[in-house]
């Protein structure tokens, strides 16, 4: 079940990034030797978004708790040796800036996309 902090990310997604490639949602990255998903990735262009979540909380399931961030740094890590690109957000950027976010990500992935455009051929007539 999402977060209400990836359900705002969706929302926002669906309203702004009309037309850009659409997310996979908990994707599994580093299988089959380790068990760790990307909030939301865009597997062809090696994008993953991570919603950190209790940044600003104390106690169990906060990001900033020592053991949960270690885990952090070696996911994030391993994701880049695999040649990912992450994205990290916080509620505040969601709240604050949420279309600023959502450009981030849809400039990255176009960015990275393996699917050119390809523009219409010349008139020969």
């Amino acid at each position: 079940m999402p977060s209400h902090l990836e359900a705002g990310f969706v929302n926002c997604w669906r309203m702004i990034a009309r037309g850009a490639p659409d997310f996979v949602r908990e994707h599994a990255f580093a299988a089959p030797e380790r068990k760790w998903r990307f909030d939301f990735a865009w597997p062809s262009a090696k994008v993953a978004v991570e919603i950190e979540g209790g940044v600003y909380r104390r106690g169990r399931g906060a990001h900033t708790a020592i053991g949960k961030f270690l885990g952090d740094v070696e996911k994030y890590n391993a994701a880049v040796i695999r040649g990912w690109a992450v994205l990290r957000y916080t509620e505040k950027d969601l709240t604050t800036r949420p279309v600023q976010v959502i450009q981030e990500v849809v400039s990255l992935v176009q960015s990275r996309s393996t699917t050119a455009t390809i523009a219409s051929p010349p008139d020969c007539a």
